[in-house]
């Protein structure tokens, strides 16, 4: 045998060793995923924003944070619930429902695991119409082509509730098509359908889109229907999408809407969630600066805004540190 070959086999064996004796440290490093949505939306951008300062102390925490385009709101809270996400973003409403089982969780019952860990951006639901439509409110849509959203979002769900409460059905539109919301604007621009509805905070690269390519119109959701359904739901708000902030759009858009909440499950690891809690809270003007929605964020509304399930014990581990809890 060659003392080449000895010395190349001993400098292998102590590789091995090496990457052994290394492991302990690797297997150590914790992994968070966060649930968000289409990602065009303002839900994949802020997890986004979370991951990155999550990752910035990494080295502190030992906890890597990746975010996943989910179906949204629905669909995070359920996937949380099976074990296969740590954390997700959901509308307040979905949240709501989650905890008293009702509406979408009717079937299978309340979330008893579902913990709140903060509020985030309002998000006004959002009426978009074709140019070539010419549509001055949300009655003119009966008869046509219309995007409801697909199921498992918490936009279908609100838009099932709007409609419930108009005494609609889906049969009152020519066609309810369910795309995702990546593709509803494409789909508007292209004349395949003539409106959707689509619950986003703003600005949102999803209207900036249509509303640049194919001068697209937004459209207020206004009347006695929805001041019921603000006067009746805790989890609503009336909201106003300020005027120019998209183009060809100069007027304000009066409408109401629901905040986006991050949620986990009990079983999600206490110390996970308060250094997520923590590496946003600690580096909040960073974070505002991250993405234009969170541009008016204050950790006062955000640690109890549109929140209905108990705060986790992470979040409100770092809130009692903070003195923003009892």
């Amino acid at each position: 045998m060659s003392a080449k070959f000895v010395l190349n086999a001993l400098a292998t064996a102590a590789t091995l060793a090496a990457a052994v004796a290394s492991a302990p440290a690797v297997a150590q490093q914790k992994f968070v995923t966060i649930g968000t949505g289409g990602v065009t939306g303002v839900y994949y951008a802020a997890g986004g924003a979370i991951c990155r300062l999550v990752n910035k102390d990494r080295a502190k925490h030992g906890i890597r944070c990746s975010v996943e385009s989910t179906g949204g709101s629905v669909f995070n809270v359920n996937t949380i619930k099976a074990g296969e996400l740590d954390l997700g973003f959901t509308q307040s409403d979905v949240q709501f429902n989650a905890v008293k089982g009702i509406g979408q969780f009717k079937d299978a019952g309340a979330v008893g695991d579902l913990r709140a860990v903060f509020a985030v951006h309002p998000e006004p639901f959002t009426v978009v119409a074709r140019k070539e439509a010419n549509i001055t409110k949300f009655e003119d849509f009966k008869g046509k082509r219309f995007n409801v959203g697909n199921p498992g979002s918490g936009t279908r769900s609100s838009m099932e509730e709007m409609l419930a409460a108009m005494g609609w059905k889906l049969s009152d539109f020519s066609l309810a098509s369910e795309l995702k919301a990546d593709e509803h604007g494409p789909a508007l621009c292209d004349g395949k359908v003539d409106g959707f509805f689509y619950g986003v905070g703003h600005p949102s690269a999803n209207i900036q889109d249509p509303t640049t390519s194919c001068g697209a119109k937004l459209v207020s959701l206004t009347g006695p229907v929805v001041d019921k359904l603000v006067a009746d739901k805790p989890y609503y708000a009336k909201v106003t999408i300020p005027a120019g902030l998209y183009p060809n759009n100069p007027q304000a858009t009066n409408t109401y809407g629901v905040l986006a909440t991050v949620v986990a499950s009990s079983k999600t690891p206490a110390d996970t969630v308060y250094a997520v809690t923590k590496a946003v809270f600690d580096n909040f003007d960073e974070f505002k600066k991250l993405h234009p929605a969170l541009a008016n964020l204050t950790p006062q509304s955000m640690v109890k805004d549109g929140l209905s399930a108990p705060l986790h014990e992470g979040a409100a581990r770092y809130y009692k540190e903070k003195g923003w809890i009892q």
